[in-house]
Order: structure tokens, then sequence, then C-alpha cells
């Protein structure tokens, strides 16, 4: 089932880089990691391929050493930033998911596919961006998820 382990409601950055340098030193310390590692792995993804998959929305995605289990990262971001995503709108939802370097690639696979459908829902999408609560993008969430279980 999907998850956002952190949720950051109303982050400011002015660049995809500054989003991905200021997301790193916000879950650093949550995730048993370091911030630099972080950033550096994000930016090494993103050097592959774009993750920003259109209408707003970024997933990117990565492994890390000494992680223990998967996180998933909710943010919202105040301001739109440039991504060079697919459809080269600008970003202001990213659904980071963070996978342990030993984790199976279909179990990371499916998240992925999860966060998709869930960031796929233009409504979905309207109430994150109408919220800057960590509380209301939790309930948004759950009540997604659950909708998906029944």
């Amino acid at each position: 089932m999907i998850t956002a382990d952190l949720i950051i409601p109303a982050l400011e950055a002015t660049s995809k880089k500054k989003a991905f340098r200021a997301i790193a030193e916000e879950i650093a310390a949550q995730i048993g990691g370091h911030a630099d590692d972080l950033l550096g792995a994000l930016l090494d993804r993103e050097r592959i391929g774009s993750t920003g998959i259109g209408q707003g929305v970024a997933i990117p995605h990565i492994k890390i050493a000494g992680a223990e289990r998967m996180y998933g990262v909710l943010v919202r971001l105040e301001t739109p930033v440039d991504y060079d995503a697919i459809d080269s709108l600008p970003v202001d939802i990213i659904f980071m998911l963070l996978a342990p370097a030993e984790s199976k690639t279909t179990q990371h696979l499916k998240m992925l596919a999860q966060i998709s459908r869930f960031l796929k829902d233009s409504k979905t999408c309207d109430a994150i961006r109408a919220s800057a609560e960590t509380e209301t993008l939790s309930a948004i969430l759950t009540e997604w998820a659950s909708s998906q279980a029944a």
C-alpha cells in the first residue's frame, strides 16, 4: 500500500536542484542517510531522464545504501519549478520514492505504479495543490488508498 512517511506541505524552492537539496536536508536524518548522498543520487537519477511525468507532477525514485525500508516523501511546492518534465510544464507536486539499495526491483516498480496511479487522478492533485497542511495531505493519501482497497 502506498504511504507517505514524510510529508513536506509547503516547500519553497526556485529550481529542481534547490528543491532536491531542501528535501534531502529535511529527510536525511529521518531515513538514516546523509543529505549530500541523497542529493547526489537524485541528481544522478535525473541525468538518466527526467522523473517529471507531466501535469505538474514528478516521481523521483532512487535506491539508497543503508535505508532499512522504502520511504515515500510527498512534497507540495509553493511555486512550481522548471523540471524538464515530459510535457515541459513546471512541477509543484513531488512524490519521492526511496528504496534500500538491496531491495527487489519488482517491489520498487509496484510502488512506482501505485504512486503514478495516485498522482494521475486530477482531483487528487487539485486537492494536494489546495492544501498546505501535513494533516490534510496525509488524509488525501489515506482516503485515496482506502478507495483503492475497496
